[in-house]
């Protein structure tokens, strides 16, 4: 495994964030200190980021009986992108990709973390929260995190300058044989166990709400990775049996009641035209949960899978008089993308010394004429195991069998035409073990918890 010396504090320093503002103990991005770069042209970033939604479970993506009016206006109101990926079809590994830009085997994490573990996110890697910080962001992550629940994996040791939310899933527990649930923290300190799920939307929303309103005056980060709708399912009494969807329609109304919040929120406080907001969700439906769980439709599967109702996501992305109004974006683009995107529009500079493999796809949200999509493929990884690839609308996957499948016209993937096509599933192959090698060749470690803490 190779891997580079150059750390993520050597990288902050490179870009003007002083050895002095990383010193605090327990707080390691230097909150509160804006370097000379910071200018209030910088926009700010939302990113509200779901667990366990499918395809289909937004109005404006098809769903016949959740109603989600919020949503579908900020997809009136900005670009409904319909061929989006997540890095990984769990909660983890998806939610370091988004983080890191990269795909989950290049940062090793590749599973679902538990209480249990003693590994996380490497502090050594470089988040969206670090890169926008050498630009003078506030950042900050309200909800559910999952990538270590240990002290030095914490959103505090990786660029946000404050945290309010669950460690991990909302299934999992302290410890084996606790049966409280989950704790809620606030930074790095336990304030409720078990959390009260059934507010946590609520309190996130208003968290949020917060945030954004002491930091109208500088640019800014929230990250909103929602605990909902994660089975055990839970909803506030505002919202209980309002759906005709059942207790996962209700928890994707109110999911919705909160992003309609915030994007008033942005009105309210004149910086709506400034604000980038990002929804999408951590990978496909949980479908063995039957009622308690999502719908991928038209995709195929859900959660745990590399088929296509695992890994594609509804996405909609709202910048008012930057994103076209009522767009669409057909190209492939994933979560692993918004880091460099991020950092292009911020002015901010990538660390040279590692491999990102997200690109910058403001062409493609800006609605620039001709522009396509800046990935030749897109890989779809299960654990360590490269499973399949996608390049234009041919898909090759290689599991027990060689499956090829046509996107454009069979987006269900259900005619599998390898036999038609040998042609075409060499040189998939070829572009999956070239990748493959390539990965496993520049991969980078976890963290854990035997290593030193980063201050």
């Amino acid at each position: 495994m190779k891997t580079v010396g150059y750390t993520r504090r050597d990288f902050l320093k490179t870009v003007g964030l002083g050895a002095a503002s990383l010193a605090v103990p327990g707080c390691a991005s230097g909150t509160q200190q804006i370097p000379p770069k910071a200018s209030m042209d910088k926009p700010n970033f939302i990113i509200i980021f779901t667990d366990d939604q499918g395809y289909q479970d937004i109005g404006c993506f098809g769903s016949p009986l959740i109603r989600t009016p919020n949503l579908d206006r900020m997809a009136a109101e900005g670009m409904k992108f319909t061929d989006f990926y997540v890095a990984s079809a769990v909660c983890s590994p998806s939610r370091a990709a988004l983080l890191t830009g990269c795909y989950p085997p290049r940062v090793s994490i590749t599973k679902v973390l538990f209480p249990r573990d003693n590994i996380g996110l490497n502090p050594d890697e470089i988040t969206i929260a670090d890169i926008l910080k050498t630009q003078g962001y506030a950042t900050a992550c309200v909800g559910k995190w999952h990538l270590g629940h240990l002290p030095q994996f914490l959103p505090m040791r990786q660029g946000f300058d404050s945290y309010y939310g669950i460690p991990y899933s909302n299934d999992m527990r302290i410890k084996r044989g606790d049966k409280s649930g989950p704790p809620l923290m606030r930074n790095e300190d336990i304030i409720e166990h078990p959390a009260n799920q059934a507010t946590l939307t609520l309190r996130y929303t208003k968290e949020s709400i917060k945030f954004i309103a002491e930091n109208k005056d500088r640019p800014f980060l929230l990250y909103l990775p929602h605990t909902m709708p994660h089975v055990p399912l839970f909803v506030s009494e505002k919202f209980k049996g309002k759906s005709k969807r059942g207790l996962y329609g209700d928890v994707i109304e109110e999911i919705d009641w909160s992003v309609g919040e915030i994007l008033k929120t942005l009105k309210e406080l004149n910086i709506d035209e400034k604000t980038l907001v990002f929804f999408t969700s951590d990978n496909g439906p949980w479908l063995s949960k039957r009622k308690n769980g999502g719908s991928a439709l038209p995709l195929r599967d859900g959660k745990f899978s590399t088929y296509e109702g695992g890994m594609r996501e509804p996405c909609i992305a709202r910048w008012p008089g930057k994103i076209p109004a009522g767009a669409f974006c057909r190209e492939v683009c994933s979560t692993i993308d918004f880091l460099p995107t991020l950092a292009r529009l911020a002015g901010a500079r990538l660390a040279s010394d590692r491999v990102i493999d997200g690109r910058d796809i403001w062409p493609l949200m800006s609605g620039k004429p001709g522009a396509k999509s800046p990935h030749k493929a897109f890989f779809y990884y299960r654990g360590n195991k490269l499973e399949a690839v996608r390049s234009g609308s041919w898909k090759l996957c290689r599991r027990k069998k060689t499956e090829l499948y046509d996107l454009k016209t069979d987006i269900s993937e259900k005619h599998n035409v390898a036999d038609e096509h040998p042609e075409i599933v060499k040189r998939l192959t070829d572009i999956m073990e070239d990748f493959d090698r390539e990965l496993k060749a520049n991969t980078r470690p976890p963290g854990r918890a035997s290593e030193r803490k980063k201050s």
